[in-house]
């Protein structure tokens, strides 16, 4: 049983996450093993984002400390949070994907403001900065690559005519 301290510290610890969160997804888990819950939490640690399951009255209180929209909890929550808005949606999503009968979203915020399980399944197939970063470098290197080409075939024709 956690002590009153205990329960403040952890207030205070997940508002300060939560106010700096691009976005928070919360889950429900129910009869999920703990190794399939492993592999959430090391998914998410490998996108730089985190994951914890909260009392909801401890949850409810951080996000209203935070500033947030306040979230109807109920039943067992797990909440997946990070900086960025779309990577803690990929981390649910692909969760919920994996573990189809023990892991769903629930509803989460977006900047703060509370949003629909459609929302967060569309935040959830954006490209992430990364991504789009590779779109952009490709974009830019197809008329290098093509010009290369073009002036590789052209010496390859000027050498067989000599």
């Amino acid at each position: 049983m956690l002590t009153r301290a205990q329960k403040a510290e952890i207030v205070a610890e997940l508002a300060g996450e939560f106010k700096e969160a691009g976005a928070v997804v919360v889950c429900d888990y129910k009869g999920m093993t703990v190794e399939a819950l492993e592999a959430v939490r090391n998914n998410a640690r490998e996108q730089e984002c985190k994951v914890r399951v909260v009392k909801n009255k401890l949850a409810q209180l951080a996000i209203k400390e935070a500033g947030c929209e306040a979230l109807e909890l109920t039943d067992t929550n797990i909440f997946i949070w990070g900086e960025t808005q779309v990577l803690p949606c990929k981390i649910a999503d692909k969760a919920a994907s994996d573990n189809k009968d023990h892991f769903s979203i629930k509803t989460g915020l977006i900047e703060g403001q509370v949003a629909s399980l459609e929302t967060i399944n569309a935040m959830a197939k954006l490209p992430t900065r990364d991504e789009l970063l590779g779109m952009l470098l490709n974009v830019w290197n197809a008329p290098v690559q093509n010009f290369t080409i073009g002036l590789d075939a052209l010496a390859k024709k000027l050498e067989e005519e000599a």
